[in-house]
């Protein structure tokens, strides 16, 4: 069986397993919010794993999008199918206002530019009446979707995240595996090569942000329209660097590495506690229920010990062992 099969495979399991994660006692808001930071983490790994950008700044879109969605959903009186459109959008605008603000540098200056940016969105967001403050934006109702489907049973939002989640992957997919996905990556690779190719890096870098942006945007809208809140923390630079975590921990540059990395950081966040408790039950080592309240701590721990030992990411190990496995089978002669 070659890679492609296995991932299509592994592709095909992990769908019908979310399909019937919520009759499987699987909590569908916890669930809900999972796929969302893992369509969150998979948009930034189209800028950084497949065309080299690396953007600190990526917490603006998806913020910036619950605030937009949320306000128009609650205060305009937006159908929900509206205001995913409307938060998409809003963050396809920041995507290119920030990439063309930041695209014509390189390294770690258009990471600064695109921390900066967003570090002035984010207080903008503190001083503006329509975002809360401090207390955020609360009350966003879920409505109907096309005015027929009541999105305030969880069941019926969960197979709707479900599969805005699924088709944003498959656009994704089709984005990296298209002409314009190959360009991305010679200009990863190779930029000067690229250029001298007659291609213009700078606006398939720019598509390729505003692309992300839009993407990340979705997410954050989604995330609004589930949890009915947006916070000061979807727009806090500790949100980029959480995605950033997510995308190496999980497989820089590799299709599933961002759903495993999501799924390993909102666990941990989640179910850390009941974790610890769970350990000190058996060990008797009191100082496991602590654990809880030192999320970021073992999440650090964890990043370390994937970088040192994972280099390539859990996904990326995963890939490499079985193109090894693969390549030993084939190189083998027959017994």
């Amino acid at each position: 069986m070659n890679s492609r099969n296995t991932r299509a495979i592994g592709y095909g399991l992990l769908l019908l397993a979310l399909l019937a994660a919520p009759f499987l006692g699987v909590y569908p808001v916890f669930a809900m919010k999972l796929m969302c930071f893992a369509l969150f983490a998979s948009a930034f790994n189209l800028l950084l794993g497949y065309t080299g950008l690396l953007s600190f700044g990526h917490a603006a879109f998806l913020g910036g999008a619950a605030y937009l969605a949320g306000h128009a959903i609650k205060v305009w009186g937006l159908t929900p199918e509206l205001g995913l459109l409307l938060g998409s959008a809003g963050g396809a605008l920041l995507g290119l206002l920030f990439g063309w603000l930041a695209i014509r540098r390189q390294g770690i200056y258009f990471s600064m530019i695109t921390l900066a940016l967003a570090q002035m969105l984010f207080f903008a967001c503190v001083q503006a009446p329509f975002t809360g403050g401090e207390d955020g934006l609360q009350g966003v109702p879920r409505g109907k979707l096309f005015g027929l489907i009541d999105l305030h049973s969880d069941l019926a939002m969960y197979y709707l995240v479900l599969v805005i989640v699924v088709l944003a992957f498959l656009l994704i997919v089709r984005t990296i595996h298209s002409p314009f996905g190959q360009v991305l990556k010679g200009i990863k690779e190779n930029e000067p090569r690229a250029i001298s190719l007659g291609y213009d890096t700078h606006r398939f870098k720019l598509l390729a942000f505003v692309l992300s942006a839009a993407l990340a945007g979705l997410a954050g809208a989604l995330k609004t329209l589930v949890l009915g809140f947006a916070t000061l923390s979807d727009v806090h630079w500790t949100a980029s660097g959480q995605v950033i975590l997510m995308t190496l921990l999980g497989g820089l540059g590799t299709l599933s590495g961002p759903l495993v990395g999501a799924a390993v950081v909102v666990l941990l966040e989640n179910k850390i506690g009941e974790f610890g408790n769970l350990l000190a039950a058996l060990s008797h080592v009191q100082w496991f229920r602590t654990l809880g309240e030192s999320v970021t701590m073992v999440t650090g721990l964890i990043f370390v010990v994937c970088v040192l030992a994972f280099r390539r990411g859990i996904m990326g190990e995963i890939s490499a062992w079985l193109a090894r496995r693969h390549a030993g089978g084939v190189s083998s002669p027959p017994h």
